[in-house]
């Protein structure tokens, strides 16, 4: 996966004045669009059409520096009004595209190169489970994106829930895990900066068609899914197992990503309250 990303960057310099649309740039890659976009995410911090926007502006920045004019400028790099241009660059640099020639000051974006970085030798442990189609049933509500901490919306939407609602997902959840599951998905573009929303759904795993009213139902495909069992405190140990699962084992897997709900259940030690199992699943495809 890392050839193919530092293919692809090499790719977006190459056409950096071009319109590139990102289902160009992951059939270039010859992974799905979503794969390819969550992992970039998850290895560089930037969602792939941020890194473009930002090397075009840096580039732009370099050519009014060498005096080249404003609105030849922003032309050369797709911007479809002067405005548009105007407001990005601003937004970007700080400064206006016209100062840029007069104060002689830039600012630069350079290209990403991906690297593999061998941190402390820890193995991931991880399984892979087939599952036929079924349904996520449960409780859900958008809740803002955060990637540290205990989630408060979170947990409001888990004291939200009722015993009738509970009586319902106990009586139909029937797949494995038998666990209440957190389910995630639906998130924003701008997740990658925690400035976004996404769905989070508290619920069961069922092939129960019919449920009632009081509960939203999301069905899944029949797929693979890689499981990463984790222990120890909560939720730290949750999210950093996610994070390395979409950081280190998916670029060096055989493994690409399936536009699927993410989810996730957790088991507490009751004589250690801070101590938990938990699993994470992702649903996958081999290559």
């Amino acid at each position: 996966m890392l050839k193919e990303l530092n293919r692809v960057i090499e790719y977006i310099e190459d056409h950096i004045t071009d319109d590139i649309s990102l289902e160009m740039i992951a059939d270039y890659a010859g992974v799905s669009d979503y794969h390819f976009r969550t992992v970039f995410f998850h290895l560089s911090g930037l969602t792939l059409s941020e890194y473009i926007k930002n090397r075009k502006l840096s580039e732009a920045n370099k050519d009014l520096l060498n005096g080249e004019r404003v609105t030849d400028v922003a032309f050369k790099y797709n911007y479809q009004s002067m405005d548009g241009f105007t407001r990005a660059f601003k937004k970007w640099s700080g400064c206006l595209p016209s100062e840029v020639s007069k104060s002689n000051i830039g600012r630069s974006f350079p290209k990403l190169s991906f690297v593999i970085t061998i941190k402390g030798g820890k193995t991931m442990e991880f399984r892979i489970e087939e599952k036929p189609a079924f349904n996520f049933v449960g409780v859900s509500k958008r809740v803002p994106m955060q990637f540290e901490g205990i989630n408060n919306e979170i947990v409001k939407l888990a004291q939200s829930i009722t015993e009738e609602q509970r009586m319902e997902m106990r009586a139909i959840q029937n797949l494995a895990p038998l666990e209440i599951v957190n389910v995630s998905y639906n998130a924003d573009h701008q997740f990658l900066k925690e400035e976004g929303e996404l769905t989070h759904l508290i619920g069961v795993l069922t092939t129960i068609e019919e449920t009632s009213s009081q509960l939203e139902k999301v069905p899944v495909g029949p797929h693979s899914w890689v499981v990463f069992p984790n222990k120890g405190p909560f939720p730290s140990i949750l999210q950093e197992t996610m994070a390395k699962a979409y950081a280190e084992w998916l670029p060096a897997s055989d493994f690409e990503l399936i536009n699927a709900p993410t989810f996730s259940f957790t088991k507490t030690d009751p004589n250690n309250k801070d101590c938990a199992y938990s699993e994470v699943w992702i649903a996958v495809r081999r290559k």
